[in-house]
């Protein structure tokens, strides 16, 4: 079964039970964890009672029983209650007690997790309206045993319910995860523009996702680089996520999937409770959240902020957004020996703030540290919570010769295609043959329509202040110095080219136009902003007098035949 199908077949069961007694913006807080708890049976099902009867023989003789059952059964988690979900509905009666007797049974590294979905007062409240065993009896219906549903159809499936719950509850499904084209596409820049790192035997590399929502960016590039690059390859992936739901479903998949579940933190913030401060990484991947206040981190990022050694150090962004902040984190993991980063943002960190601001001390030193490699702009429509344009930033330390001292601009806006029916706000999807090309284009590093390439220091810029004096009649008033004095109602500025002489610019630009302006060097400020929009510019020629003409006189025909067509009938 299709994962829509199953995930619109999931809601619309759940809905037959919750109705009326949960608003829909409800549901998903439910459905979710229950998703999780079925799937967890289904994996240990063949192996209910063994886990039941060890319990059974070693409670008494062992204080932490736990490493000898992982071992006996071969799996990082159990359950040593005699109760699972099925089991559960044999008992009508007691379905209450039954079903916290089988919660309190699993190991400990699963209580974490259901203790992150807060399950208990929506439990509780479905025991009262006595739906809890109406709910149970539904979810035993789904078989989602990993021979049924792979890890990856699984993902998908919790990313399907999550959309849908969100779009319900009106919250950002793009806060919980990104569309899958988006990753694929992200990952091919990050990992494709690296093979040779990622190739030969016994090597083992670090991936990490500090917004890592349900781990699906982390699972899909693990995914991407063993059917691509290198099967053989150790590939360890590392994660932090704020949201508790997004965080319990996260480590509940890792524990399903045998990746270690110890490496996903949370429900925490990567800003102000990073769970990895020592730690480096070799490749790190993100969506962070777009527009974002990052108001609650504020007094934690601030503090760091004075430290001239800590993660913020050449700035802060305005409050209203932080994602910036989330690019400073990951610049700060990056391995001494090189690392790569993708990460995923709208269009704001391109240039929002003026010089000097906080936006542009940090786009500054990215690129004049020659971190920046390459930016590509989507096609708008690409995600399910937004219709605007998003762009991709492949930030390194470790650029290739032919790349040092410049980035590369990659214009992706019409590689799409359409999806047959919206999802939410995306219409668009990339698919994979336009991923290879983008690709291409990224991989071949030369000009063409979809593809500029300039020097770093292109996109800085020296603010330079355009004083012009006080006149009063005729008289320009001086100061003690006899030098003339500033009027700041007239004060501008120019943004002069760092490529160009600030003398010979002002000479062309300004004072033909002010002779008597002066430029006051003492309050130059550098600037650094990405202009995409204008680098890609394709001038279209207006339509002529003529053809708009003959354009309307059609309307006003086609009007007229179909206003004759409705009296007519």
């Amino acid at each position: 079964m299709e994962k829509q199908n199953l995930s619109s077949l999931i809601w619309s069961t759940a809905d037959d039970v919750l109705r009326g007694m949960f608003k829909p913006s409800e549901y998903g807080r439910i459905i979710l964890p229950f998703v999780v708890l079925r799937r967890l049976d289904c994996v240990l099902e063949p192996q209910k009672d063994k886990a039941f009867q060890l319990h059974e023989k070693y409670k008494k003789k062992l204080k932490d029983f736990t490493q000898v059952i992982q071992s006996q059964l071969g799996l990082p988690f159990f359950n040593v209650s005699k109760f699972d979900l099925l089991r559960i509905k044999s008992d009508p009666n007691n379905v209450y007690k039954n079903f916290n007797n089988y919660i309190q049974g699993y190991s400990k590294n699963v209580l974490d997790i259901i203790e992150n979905f807060q399950i208990d007062p929506l439990v509780t409240k479905l025991n009262k309206n006595k739906k809890l065993y109406l709910l149970i009896d539904k979810f035993t219906e789904f078989d989602l045993h990993p021979s049924k549903i792979d890890n990856h159809k699984m993902g998908s499936l919790y990313e399907e319910l999550l959309r849908k719950f969100s779009e319900i509850s009106n919250e950002e499904s793009g806060d919980h995860f990104t569309p899958r084209d988006i990753v694929k596409l992200l990952v091919s820049f990050v990992f494709g523009g690296d093979k040779k790192n990622l190739q030969g035997k016994g090597k083992i590399r670090s991936v990490y996702d500090c917004c890592c929502g349900t781990g699906g960016m982390l699972t899909i590039g693990k995914e991407w680089i063993k059917e691509n690059i290198n099967k053989d390859l150790k590939v360890e992936l590392f994660g932090q996520e704020l949201n508790d739901v997004t965080y319990a479903i996260c480590k509940s998949d890792f524990l399903m999937s045998d990746e270690n579940p110890e490496n996903i933190q949370g429900p925490l913030s990567s800003l102000s409770e990073d769970q990895f401060p020592q730690r480096k990484f070799d490749y790190m991947i993100t969506n962070p959240p777009f527009g974002v206040s990052w108001k609650s981190d504020e007094d934690f990022v601030k503090q760091e902020a004075k430290d001239s050694n800590g993660r913020f150090s050449v700035g802060t962004p305005r409050t209203s957004d932080g994602s910036l902040l989330f690019l400073q984190h990951l610049i700060n993991k990056m391995e001494p020996s090189g690392s790569r980063i993708g990460i995923v943002f709208n269009g704001s960190p391109l240039f929002t703030g003026d010089a000097g601001s906080g936006e542009s001390e940090i786009r500054k030193w990215i690129i004049e540290n020659d971190w920046l490699e390459c930016i590509v702009s989507l096609p708008d429509r690409m995600f399910f919570n937004t219709g605007i344009t998003t762009y991709i930033w492949i930030v390194t330390n470790k650029k290739s010769t032919e790349r040092m001292d410049k980035v590369q601009l990659i214009d992706g806006t019409s590689f799409f295609s359409q999806l047959r029916k919206n999802l939410g706000a995306k219409g668009k999807y990339i698919a994979d043959e336009q991923i290879k090309q983008l690709f291409e284009i990224y991989w071949s590093n030369k000009e063409n329509e979809f593809c500029k390439i300039y020097p770093n220091n292109f996109f800085g810029y020296t603010k330079v202040t355009i004083e012009q004096p006080i006149i009063e009649g005729d008289i320009i008033k001086t100061g003690k110095q006899g030098n003339p004095k500033p009027d700041a109602s007239k004060r501008d500025s120019e943004r002069v080219p760092l490529s160009e002489s600030i003398d010979e610019y002002y000479d062309r630009e300004v004072r033909p136009h002010i002779p008597n302006s002066w430029m006051d060097r003492s309050k130059d400020k550098i600037g650094y902003e990405i202009n995409f929009t204008k680098y890609f510019y394709k001038f279209i020629q207006p339509k002529n007098l003529k053809e708009i003409s003959k354009e309307l006189r059609s309307l006003d025909d086609d009007i007229q035949q179909l206003s004759k067509e409705i009296h007519d009938d």
